[in-house]
């Protein structure tokens, strides 16, 4: 296996740098700002609306990457993340209420809003990363400006977010909201290290969360809860996505290794980390599944058996994550198993970047490199962060 490392290591950086030569040649609107995230398998633009936290994300991955690869800290990258920042300070939020839009017109012109935090998520990271990156201190004002207001709608009042519940809608505790707060407290203390003190008690409040999620005597992660804990009725209480709750071990172990948290860090690999791998990948064809039934139903989601990008660049990071930590060579033989399924699948050495859609069988279902739900994100940052990963495993 060691001989492996090398291979991962070459591979991945040579993959990073025709994902971010990808994105660097098609994606910029230099007439209006900001990205197109619509782009055929040859980087051809195929819709022109802008997609609020896709543009977020990628400002973000420019930025991240210009702060800690060397090799991409160019001034053109910074440059292009400026544009794109300058374009969703401009238009992305609703100077009132700092609710941001889902989706724009190239123009900058609001086109649709969601009852969520996520697209808030995503211009907090962007601002906070961009700060970090251009010394600008008016950026992180601003993301702290934004954090205050995303916790006030999670943990106080939501009323703000848009239109209220409905009247038979049960109460739900959903994974994606505490976990999505851990990250953007890691990312605020990577920029200010001095701001753990400010959000102990947020992040306690997000471990607690988070834990309700555990099910079933510790054998699933469910996707959505009660508010106390317990387990729903129906499809949506057996949902489980195992692409979902590995990201979640991830951030857990990050979080664990950061603060010397032995019980979290056996929780984030027992539980979200390896019961989701075994319960998710395909025995048949190889690759995880989107979405499951715990009850083993069928899920009602009618992609539910479909193989998706990120649900590998998470699984990977994951468990190259916990081989590093622990040094347990199972913990490489499954990172092996998921890189030797994604490269013979996903990866377009050709034109760069990932397939992002693949059919149980693995076959290529939609060819598009980017579009409403896929941009400049998760690929670059599992290439990014497991190319850092392996270096220091090489040393």
């Amino acid at each position: 296996m060691a001989s492996r490392l090398v291979e991962f290591y070459e591979r991945i950086a040579k993959d990073l740098d025709r994902t971010m030569d990808f994105w660097l040649k098609h994606s910029h609107d230099e007439t209006y700002g900001g990205f197109f995230n619509c782009l055929s398998k040859d980087g051809k633009v195929y819709d022109r609306l802008k997609h609020v936290w896709l543009q977020a994300r990628q400002i973000w991955t420019y930025c991240r990457l210009y702060n800690e690869v060397d090799r991409f800290r160019r001034q053109d990258i910074l440059e292009a993340a400026l544009k794109g920042m300058n374009f969703l300070q401009k238009y992305a939020k609703d100077p009132q209420t700092w609710k941001c839009h889902l989706v724009l017109t190239e123009e900058g012109k609001a086109v649709k809003t969601q009852r969520s935090i996520f697209s808030e998520c995503f211009y907090l990271m962007a601002l906070s990363e961009m700060g970090r990156a251009s010394g600008e201190k008016t950026y992180m004002i601003e993301a702290l400006q934004m954090m205050e207001k995303i916790v006030h709608w999670v943990r106080e009042d939501d009323t703000d977010l848009g239109r209220p519940a409905m009247e038979g809608a049960v109460p739900t505790s959903s994974l994606a909201v505490p976990m999505m707060l851990l990250c953007l407290i890691d990312q605020l203390e990577s920029v200010d290290p001095t701001l753990e003190t400010k959000y102990r008690d947020l992040t306690g409040w997000c471990l607690t969360e988070v834990k309700k999620h555990v099910q079933r005597d510790g054998t699933v992660i469910l996707e959505n809860v009660s508010p106390d804990g317990e387990e729903l009725p129906g499809c949506m209480g057996r949902l489980m996505l195992p692409g979902h709750s590995i990201e979640a071990g991830w951030f857990l172990l990050q979080y664990a290794i950061t603060k010397g948290n032995d019980d979290v860090k056996k929780m984030a690999i027992d539980k979200f980390i390896l019961n989701p791998f075994h319960y998710g990948w395909d025995q048949t064809h190889g690759g995880l599944m989107y979405f499951l039934d715990v009850d083993n139903w069928s899920p009602t989601q009618l992609e539910w058996d479909m193989k998706l990008w990120w649900a590998h660049n998470e699984a990977l990071i994951a468990f190259l994550m916990v081989y590093k930590e622990t040094g347990d060579t199972k913990m490489i033989d499954i990172f092996a198993k998921i890189f030797d399924y994604s490269y013979s699948h996903f990866v377009d050495e050709e034109n760069g970047e990932w397939y992002g859609y693949l059919n149980r069988n693995g076959e290529i279902s939609m060819d598009f490199k980017g579009g409403p739900w896929k941009g400049c994100f998760h690929v670059p940052r599992y290439q990014m962060m497991c190319e850092k990963m392996l270096k220091e495993l090489a040393k």
